[in-house]
Parts: structure tokens; sequence; C-alpha cells
């Protein structure tokens, strides 16, 4: 792990007044539609944004052929090196695309960085609601956005809306959002609007951070 230079992606101005550095989810990689539209909306609005890919993503992009994810340890490993690195030059805002969120906010509470932003968080595994990965969410500190489709199968909102998460959390909602936030076409939203919604509140949360 100590010799693996994860792959990377720089969005926005040298100059911005933090870095956000995301972490793609689990079956697409850091340049999928969703997270090129994250990360150039946030781009667009002046913040720096950094993406960059696990170890099991990059081979998988050398190969050609599905990887399956490393375990969380060498995951959380490499979080930790990409926020030490850009730590380094200023403020980090952490995050990721479903378990690339899930990492980060693993992390929130042990590294110096201003906050985190979960894009569609993996509440439970698909299909098994019981399975809960929401104990450290529970006691988190550190000021965490959860921007989640409102029916997302890792975690829809009549789930969520039960479970006990700490204050430091803030949920928003994207109306009939899947995983990824895209609604159904009998909603009269569009994958763009709620993806430019998403943005929109990354945006809020992260000026938000900045404020005395």
């Amino acid at each position: 792990m100590a010799d693996f230079e994860p792959p990377r992606l720089v969005d926005g101005p040298q100059t911005a007044p933090a870095t956000v550095l995301l972490a793609h989810g689990a079956g697409a990689p850091m340049d999928s539609p969703f997270m090129a539209a994250m990360a150039s909306g946030l781009a667009d609005q002046g913040w720096r944004v950094v993406r960059f890919e696990f170890a099991y993503m990059a081979r998988q992009r050398l190969s050609g052929r599905k990887a399956a994810p490393d375990r969380l340890p060498k995951l959380q490993e490499v979080f930790r090196q990409q926020v030490a690195l850009e730590a380094a030059q200023g403020p980090v805002i952490i995050g990721g695309k479903s378990m690339g969120g899930r990492v980060a906010s693993l992390l929130l509470d042990e590294l110096q960085v201003l906050g985190g932003i979960c894009l569609g968080y993996p509440f439970h595994p698909l299909g098994k609601p019981d399975q809960l990965r929401t104990e450290h969410l529970r006691e988190l500190t550190t000021p965490t956005l959860i921007l989640q489709g409102e029916r997302d199968g890792f975690g829809h909102r009549n789930e969520v809306e039960g479970y006990e998460l700490s204050a430091s959390i803030s949920l928003q909602w994207l109306p009939d959002g899947d995983h990824s936030f895209k609604p159904r076409k009998s909603s009269g939203v569009s994958e763009a609007q709620n993806w430019q919604q998403a943005v929109a509140a990354a945006d809020r949360f992260c000026r938000g951070l900045l404020s005395p």
C-alpha cells in the first residue's frame, strides 16, 4: 500500500478557500457521470475538488476486469493518505459517493478536516434494512451533510427518518431520487435538476463551514 499512488482528478481553482476531497462508490470510478457532475458543479462554485481512486478501482481500470472493493482498513488507509496530502495545502472537506462517503464518515472525527459530505449514504446493504451502518453516525461530532435520494434502496426517506443520528448531521432529500439521485419521469423532476440541487446544497454546506 505504501507504494500505491491513487489516480487523481483535480477541478477548480488553486486559490479556493478549501479543498473538497471526494472518493467514488463501490462500483463506479472517479470519472463516472455522477462524480464528474458533482466535481464540476462544485468547481464552478469556486471550490478546489480532488477526486481519487482506491487501489481496487485503479486495478480494475488497468485490467478492464471488475474487481471487488478492498477491505475497509485498506480503503481507510488510502483515504488518510489523501487527506494528509491535501491538509498540508490548506483546509479540507472530505466525502464521497456511497461507499466513499461511508469511508469518509468513519474518519471524520479522527482527522483534522472541516466537515464531511456523503453523496447517497449506504445506511444498509441493498435489500437488508436490518444490517444498519449507523453506529458511528450516532456519535459523530464533525459537521456532516448527507444528501440522499428519497427512494434510495440503501436507505429511503421513511427508513432514515426513524434512525438515531447525531445532531452534527444534516440530511437533505433529493425529490424521488434513487441512490444516484435519479428520479422517475413521473416525478416531474429531472436527474440534472437533482444533481444541481445536490451541488447547491453541498456548496451552501461548505460555505457554512468557513463562516466565523
